[in-house]
């Protein structure tokens, strides 16, 4: 068994807040460095030497026990366990308090039975131009045409990607080096946060409101001169919140004293019931959009598409040289056919109309039992509660599955975030009488009557 020198890892962790001691300890383990096995010396020893509170390296070590990259405690030491060194997204794989037969409304899903169907695209698709050969494009030009007369940046070039994720991820990639500081609002989705904690970047929150980001959050944030910052600039998946045209034009008007990237994630798209809207044609060298297709015409198409200026978009196609160079032409096809389609378009419209009531008739029910919800659109509310954790253990008592606020803003939010897209008019009073409990301020038993 091998053991770690106190001075000699101390050396090897110049980053002191918590988060860095985890990302670093993490990235010696994945190199080697710290290999399986090895015993890490004592915590309190190791904190003297790097001049930090023995709490602040137990906290790095328990988000590395929490990943199994570190396992043991107390008097046995603390060892690289080794059995997860290969990245995973932490949030969207924590198991959740889900019991057999219980109302999931973790998911912030779209209802499949609103979704288009398929077949007539897929046999378009199958007759896309250039099928099958070994060209790198971009996107297909009937995708392009069908798009541009409703994109929101005008002024940029475009790009077909494997679903909006898969556009963020190479986009950070391509573009952001590792260390950086990244800049997104909160809340996030889930899958940003596993996204930029999984790069390694440094995380500073923006702060929103039920108008979106906070300029005077935003301005803050600025002063630790963050690379990119990343938001939904027309509705927020984690609360079903619209992002304001008044608020977004004071956004911009606190970017113009930056020079950062701007990172546009329309997760969304043609449910937001809202006008798309970007800053792209204000800073054009300097925003990407992107708009998913996902949730409004099927998750299994996995398509997005990616719009910036024509150098950052060669960068990031030169990064996808490395893997997929590409995004089908059968799938490009497929969508553009969906975005011509008036029957396609119809049923895209009616369920946006479905969800915004489905969400809205619950919010509505949770006002008139006294919990702020404004209406929105979307697949999702976030509500606000006394505690989480008894929200979560309340929930899942009668047999209702959401997700913690925590998970879409790195710490406690007071806030769980409940999925609205597969409620329907039988249980959504039922529904709105369990979260009302799970909301209320949880009552010590010395408190108890009687």
């Amino acid at each position: 068994m091998q053991r770690v020198e106190t001075e000699e890892l101390a050396k090897q962790l110049p980053d002191r807040s918590k988060r860095g001691i985890a990302r670093d300890t993490a990235r010696l383990v994945r190199a080697g460095v710290l290999p399986v096995g090895a015993r890490l010396p004592p915590l309190r020893d190791l904190a003297f030497a790097m001049g930090i509170s023995p709490s602040t390296l137990s906290e790095a070590w328990k988000e590395l026990r929490r990943l199994r990259i570190l396992t043991g405690r107390g008097r046995n030491g603390t060892f690289v366990s080794g059995s997860s060194l290969a990245p995973r997204p932490a949030r969207l794989t924590a198991p959740g308090l889900i019991s057999k037969g219980a109302l999931n409304l973790s998911m912030g899903a779209p209802d499949v039975a609103l979704l288009p169907p398929l077949a007539d695209a897929m046999a378009y698709g199958t007759q896309a131009e250039g099928l099958n050969v070994y060209e790198r494009i971009r996107i297909l030009p009937e995708l392009e045409a069908a798009l541009r007369p409703t994109w929101p940046f005008t002024n940029s070039s475009m790009l077909a990607t494997n679903g909006g994720y898969n556009a963020v991820y190479v986009v950070l990639q391509a573009l952001i080096a590792p260390g950086s500081v990244v800049a997104i609002e909160t809340p996030t989705p889930i899958r940003l946060l596993d996204i930029l904690e999984d790069l390694g970047v440094t995380i500073v929150l923006v702060e929103q409101d039920e108008f979106g980001p906070k300029p005077e959050s935003l301005r803050k944030v600025l002063e630790q001169q963050p690379s990119i910052f990343i938001y939904q600039p027309i509705i927020s998946s984690a609360t079903g919140l619209h992002l304001s045209p008044q608020r977004m034009a004071e956004i911009g008007d606190v970017l113009e004293h930056s020079d950062m990237l701007i990172l546009e994630d329309d997760g969304l798209g043609d449910i937001s019931n809202a006008p798309p809207q970007s800053l792209g044609d204000r800073f054009p060298n300097r925003v990407l959009h992107i708009r998913s297709f996902s949730k409004c015409y099927g998750p299994d198409l996995r398509m997005a598409v990616l719009s910036a200026s024509e150098e950052m978009i060669e960068q990031v196609q030169s990064y996808r040289a490395f893997s997929a160079g590409w995004t089908s032409r059968i799938l490009q096809s497929a969508v553009a056919w969906l975005l011509k389609d008036k029957e396609t378009q119809r049923r895209v419209a009616m369920a946006t109309d479905i969800y915004q009531h489905r969400r809205n008739r619950l919010a509505k029910a949770l006002r008139g039992r006294g919990i702020a919800c404004p209406d929105g659109a979307g697949l999702c509310l976030y509500m606000p509660v006394h505690s989480e954790t008894f929200a979560m253990i309340t929930l899942a008592a009668h047999g209702i599955s959401v997700v913690p606020g925590e998970y879409f803003s790195m710490q406690p939010s007071g806030h769980i975030r409940v999925g609205t897209g597969l409620l329907s008019s039988d249980n959504c009073e039922m529904v709105a009488d369990v979260l009302a409990l799970a909301a209320a301020e949880p009552v010590a038993f010395d408190k108890l009557p009687g």
